[in-house]
C-alpha cells in the first residue's frame, strides 16, 4: 500500500520534521522513534484534524518497524506517552477543552488502527472506555464539543469496543440514557446527538435510512 506523505497531513510541520516523519514511515530504524512518537502526540493534542489522521501514521510506522527488524520501539514509546497523557487527563480537560477532545480523538484513533493479530490492543481498551465514560458525565454533557466528540468516537469504534467489553459499554450507555432523559439544561443539539447514538447502538451499530435522514437533515438545518 503506497501512500504519499501528503495523505498523512504532515504538511503542517516544518521541513525538518516532515523529513523525519517521511523517513520514519519508510525506514524507521534510521530515526529516533521516541522523538517521532512525541512529535505525533504533541501535534495531535494541538490539532483536531491531525488527531483524526495520526492513528494511520502510527499504524504505518509500527508495520514498517515490525517488518524491518521485528522491533516495537515506536509502539512502546507511543503507549508510554499515551499513558502519561491519560494519567493527567483531568488537568488537561481543566486547562483546555480543545486539547482534551483532541486527546480522546487521538487515543480512539490509535485504538482503531493499531491491532495485534487483528485484535484491538488490550492495553488501550480500559483507557478508551475511561475517556468515553468521562465524556458521558453530567458536566461534560453540558458541552456540545464533548458530546460531539463522544458520538463521533462511538460511531467509529463503538462496535469494536462492545465486542471486547460489553459490560463497560452498558455502563456507558446507562449514563448516556440517563443524561438524555434526566439531565436539565442540555442544548437541543446535545439532545439530538445523544438520541441518535442511543438509536445507533440499539439498531446494532447501524442507523436506519429514515433515522439517518431525520438526524442529518436536522444537523444540516
Amino acid at each position: 500500500m503506497e501512500n504519499t506523505s501528503d495523505d498523512y497531513k504532515i504538511q503542517s510541520f516544518d521541513l525538518d520534521t516532515q523529513m523525519l516523519l517521511k523517513t520514519a514511515l519508510k525506514d524507521p530504524s534510521s530515526v529516533n522513534l521516541e522523538k517521532v512518537s512525541d512529535i505525533l502526540v504533541d501535534q495531535s493534542l494541538k490539532d483536531q484534524v491531525f488527531s483524526k489522521e495520526a492513528g494511520r501514521i502510527c499504524y504505518t510506522i509500527v508495520q514498517a518497524e515490525a517488518k524491518q527488524n521485528n522491533g516495537n520501539v515506536f509502539r512502546r514509546s507511543l503507549l508510554n506517552r499515551l499513558q502519561q497523557e491519560f494519567k493527567s487527563r483531568e488537568e488537561t480537560r481543566g486547562r483546555s477543552l480543545q486539547e482534551w477532545v483532541c486527546l480522546v480523538t487521538f487515543i480512539c484513533n490509535v485504538f482503531d488502527y493499531l491491532k495485534v493479530n487483528n485484535m484491538p490492543m488490550v492495553a488501550l481498551v480500559h483507557p478508551v472506555f475511561d475517556c468515553l465514560i468521562r465524556l458521558a458525565q453530567p458536566d461534560a454533557l453540558m458541552n456540545e464539543e464533548e458530546v460531539d466528540c463522544l458520538v463521533l468516537q462511538l460511531h467509529r469504534i463503538g462496535e469494536q469496543l462492545e465486542k471486547v467489553n460489553g459490560p463497560r459499554m452498558d455502563e456507558l450507555f446507562f449514563l448516556l440514557r440517563d443524561g438524555f432523559l434526566l439531565q436539565e439544561g442540555l442544548t437541543s443539539m446535545a439532545r439530538l446527538l445523544l438520541l441518535e447514538i442511543l438509536e445507533f447502538r440499539a439498531g446494532g451499530w447501524v442507523l436506519s435510512g429514515t433515522a439517518h435522514k431525520y438526524y442529518y437533515s436536522e444537523v444540516a438545518d
